[in-house]
């Protein structure tokens, strides 16, 4: 059950705020929330993370990107179900990668492109935007990475 309620959660949230973001923005509005840091703006992507493809021209890309997430989901579903016995953590951080790719889904499938929100930057590195989905799934990397190191080394013991 957990699985699925944190995979709900994260999906809700996504998808929440980014309808927020594109109710009180308009397309490449931007707020300055902490100066020199930190700024909502609303733009869209229609590559893969921090926009890496968007610049190809395909026809096919936006499938390629919908077949991809469609199989991490299903893929990501079935080891969660395998591990869940091994470390509940396992659960959790494929729930939060699970839930980011099917919030990213959900907006390729409704508007053609992924909504990014969350603009961080620093003097002249500026990171690429990215949101709530796109947090989620490096959240459950790190944890899966984090739980798997702690987990390698109580086995060797």
């Amino acid at each position: 059950m957990a699985y699925f309620a944190v995979l709900a959660m994260t999906v809700i949230i996504d998808q929440v705020t980014k309808a927020w973001v594109m109710r009180s923005f308009e397309l490449y509005q931007s707020k300055e929330v902490i100066p020199g840091l930190f700024n909502l703006v609303y733009v869209t992507n229609t590559g893969a993370a921090f926009s890496m493809l968007a610049d190809v021209e395909s026809p096919w890309k936006h499938y390629f990107f919908l077949l991809v997430g469609s199989g991490a989901i299903i893929g990501l579903t079935v080891v969660s179900f395998r591990m869940r016995e091994d470390n509940r953590l396992y659960t959790i951080a494929l729930a939060l990668i699970c839930g980011g790719a099917a919030g990213n889904i959900i907006d390729r499938v409704r508007f053609g492109s992924v909504v990014d929100f969350l603009d961080f930057y620093f003097r002249e590195y500026h990171w690429p935007a990215f949101n709530i989905a796109d947090s989620a799934i490096c959240l459950g990397a790190g944890l899966f990475l984090i739980v798997n190191i702690f987990d390698s080394r109580k086995q060797k013991k």
